[in-house]
């Protein structure tokens, strides 16, 4: 059974969330603070955070950065405002999907869903592994090494590398990323994908030198392809 930390000041929207999960079979933790959460995702370790952006004591983006410096725990972004603004900044900071305000529990639990299903390995399914020039993709452990030295991933940047990993010289369109790595219809724009190749190109091409993988195709997406 899969543990959910929920951060959310409002305790309506707290209360909606813990009824809409627990009816799921998953086990609930609630803070209503910033602060509070950080202790508890330190403490608890749950298996994703579902996370408001505006916080008292502490912001959702404060916690969610201080998260990502030890943990690689998804996180959900909560935001009451539909500025881009806020969605880009909260996954720069390694968030891995967001919802804005107001959603349904439907939609919320779909995406829940979809983010623990990646995060979490198969099980009984023979284990592979993609190998590239100075970089290699375990796919049922989820890591990543490059240079022999491991990357520490999100599940979705984790995905999305994996995902184009499988199919090298392919290109997919930001529409196609979205439907086959998040795993739902995806109301968002491109700018979810173009963020996080953006982070995947910081932690894994910084450091894979003279290899690069992540092509963009301009007017056509994205692909991967060892360049040098």
């Amino acid at each position: 059974m899969a543990t959910i930390l929920v951060v959310e000041d409002d305790a309506h929207v707290s209360d909606m969330i813990q009824l809409a999960l627990e009816r799921e079979g998953y086990r609930v933790l609630k803070a209503f603070d910033g602060a509070r959460g950080l202790d508890m995702a330190r403490a608890q370790r749950p298996d994703l955070v579902v996370l408001d952006l505006m916080l008292p004591i502490m912001d959702g983006f404060s916690v969610c950065r201080a998260i990502r410096q030890s943990q690689q725990t998804p996180i959900l972004i909560l935001t009451a405002r539909s500025d881009e603004v806020d969605k880009v900044l909260g996954l720069e900071l390694g968030a891995d999907d967001y919802l804005t305000k107001p959603f349904s529990p439907r939609e919320l639990v779909a995406r829940i869903r979809a983010i623990l299903r990646r995060a979490t390995p198969g099980v009984g399914e023979e284990r592979q592994r993609l190998d590239f020039p100075s970089l290699t993709i375990d796919l049922d452990g989820h890591e990543v090494t490059v240079a022999g030295e491991p990357v520490g991933l999100t599940p979705k940047e984790f995905d999305l590398l994996a995902f184009l990993a499988s199919t090298p010289g392919h290109v997919f369109s930001r529409d196609q990323l979205l439907s086959s790595v998040w795993g739902y219809s995806y109301t968002g724009d491109g700018r979810t994908v173009d963020e996080h190749i953006k982070r995947l190109r910081q932690k894994v091409e910084g450091r894979s030198a003279p290899y690069r993988y992540l092509r963009t195709v301009r007017g056509a997406g994205y692909k991967f392809e060892v360049m040098t």
